[in-house]
Order: structure tokens, then sequence, then C-alpha cells
């Protein structure tokens, strides 16, 4: 423990990779991917409430999955910064439980989220007539609440019982963050019931919503390959194949975190897993839907047209 400044109920992170010679390369990786993720996820929200033309439920529940993205984000790269910038890994016991509580609200809301944004793609397609009724304002906020409800009854059922394990005297994790299965690693206890029941709901949050996914796109698909129109065609295989890449990466990764059996797992392997549900996704989300989507890049140019035309007018005014 030389190095650092703990008390009996500090956690210690070891961090993504245990070797200090890379600090200052993940720092400039890390602090990359977390800025690009706010200005992206930022610029998203700021198109999607200012344009018009994206005043839609698809961009409604888009500009909610990029706040998602960045709070979700700024609840574990932030402290990852400081400890490399400070070289000190600890965090206290309260960080900790706050820190894993907000992680599992806002990891089980997207779950939710990204399940109903096919939900809604499968009804623009396959019932066309009937998306006015079924996507409504009305139905749009029963989806906000839905899934902030599931998230946070995610959050309120498995921290205080993850926290409330008596933990052994190291308390090293080896993670960057305070994931489950990295903490109860050095729980002082039987934790065979617990990890059933989180087991459980995986399976409720992550397979089930997967193959509602799945389905709602095979679909989607089907309905697809019988359009008569080509460029119908090619919208429609645009924006579903945007969802499915963020779909595969997020719950793919997230799926090996919790639903593989132990024997599988190596260190290692689970913070490289955990990066791309934790951080990576977070910054491709808003990537992959505005260059693949030409309502979103035709958005960007009006705002910049907007832009111009205002500093325009003020250089005109002096």
């Amino acid at each position: 423990m030389e190095g650092y400044n703990t008390s009996s109920t500090d956690f210690i992170f070891m961090g993504l990779f245990n070797r200090q010679d890379t600090s200052g390369l993940l720092f400039a990786i890390i602090s990359l991917i977390f800025f690009t993720t706010l200005m992206a996820s930022g610029v998203m929200i700021f198109l999607i409430r200012t344009d018009v033309c994206l005043h839609t439920p698809m961009y409604f529940l888009l500009s909610h999955l990029s706040l998602i993205d960045m709070m979700y984000i700024s609840t574990i790269v932030p402290k990852m910064l400081v400890d490399y910038l400070l070289g000190q890994r600890t965090i206290s016991f309260v960080g900790c439980t706050a820190q894993h509580f907000l992680y599992l609200t806002l990891v089980g809301a997207e779950f939710f989220l990204l399940d109903l944004m096919a939900y809604d793609r499968y009804i623009a397609i396959c019932n066309p007539l009937r998306y006015p009724v079924l996507m409504s304002r009305r139905v749009c906020w029963m989806i906000i609440v839905g899934y902030w409800f599931g998230g946070s009854l995610d959050g309120f059922l498995l921290t205080p019982i993850t926290m409330s394990f008596p933990f052994c005297n190291s308390r090293e994790i080896n993670h960057f963050f305070c994931e489950a299965p990295a903490v109860l690693k050095f729980a002082c206890a039987d934790t065979a019931v617990y990890e059933t029941v989180m087991y459980v709901c995986c399976v409720l949050m992550l397979l089930i919503p997967f193959s509602l996914v799945i389905a709602s796109y095979a679909q989607i698909l089907t309905t697809v390959h019988r359009m008569s129109s080509v460029e119908g065609r090619k919208k429609a295989f645009a924006t579903c194949s945007s969802h499915i890449t963020v779909v595969t990466l997020f719950y793919g990764a997230a799926m090996y975190t919790y639903m593989l059996p132990h024997s599988y797992h190596r260190p290692e392997q689970d913070k490289v897993f955990s990066v791309f549900y934790t951080i990576l996704t977070p910054m491709l989300n808003p990537l992959i839907y505005s260059l693949r989507n030409k309502d979103v890049t035709g958005a960007m140019k009006r705002a910049l047209a907007r832009c111009k035309g205002v500093q325009r007018v003020s250089g005109d005014a002096f």
C-alpha cells in the first residue's frame, strides 16, 4: 500500500493496467474519449432540440440516450482521470457505493432504452400507419419514465446488498471502478446466493431485452426486404444497422461480464470488456448515429449555416 494514504474503509483501484509507465498515455487517451463523448452527445442533444426536422419520437429517444451516455461516462471517467493525474487510486466506501449505484441505475436505464428504441423502429417500419398513435408524445414520456424507473430499481435493489457484505483486509479492487463482480471478489462471506440473484436480474435486464431487440429487427428486416422502394430500403437499413451496432457492442460486453461463468473470467479480460460498454460505447453512440444518418448531418449543416449567418450579420453591424 506504499504511496497511498488510506483509511480502513477506503478501497484501492489497481487501474485499467497495472503498469505505472502507461499512466500518462492512458490519461491522454481516456481524456480524449471523455471530452469527445461529452461534446458529441452535447451536440446531438442540441441539434435534436433546436432542429424542427428532428422533432420525432426516434430522435426524442436518441436525445435521452445521449443524455444517459453523458451521465454514464461521467460516473466513471473523471475519477479515473484524477487518479492518473494525482497518482492516487483510493476511493472511500461512500464514494464506491455512490459510484456503484449510479452505474447500475444508468446502465439499467440504457438497457431498457435501447430495447424501446428497437420497438420504435419496429412500429415505424412495420406499422407506419399506427406510428403516430403508438408513439405519441404521451407514450414517449411514458417510455422515459419507464426506463428510468427500471434503472433506478436495479440500483436500489442491488447496491445495498453488494455493499453490505463484510470485506477482507485486502481492499485492492483489480478494476478501474466499483463494478459488482470485482468488488465481490474480496467479500469475506458466501456470495453464492447473491450472485444467483444477480444472474437472474441480468437475465431479466440483458437476455430478455436483447432477445426482444433481435426479434424486432428480424421482423424489421423481413418487412424491409419486401419494400418496393430502393431508397426506402437503404434508409431503413442505414437506421437499423446503426442501432444494431450499438446494441451488439453494449449488450455483448455486458453479457460477458455478468452472465459468463466465473471460470471463464480473467481480470485483464474483464477490464477490457468493461471498457467497451462503460467508456467506448458512450463515445460511439453519437458518432454512429450522426455519421450514418442523413437527417442528423443535414441538421448539422443547417446549424452551421445559421451560425455563419449570425456572424455575418454581427460583422455587418460593426
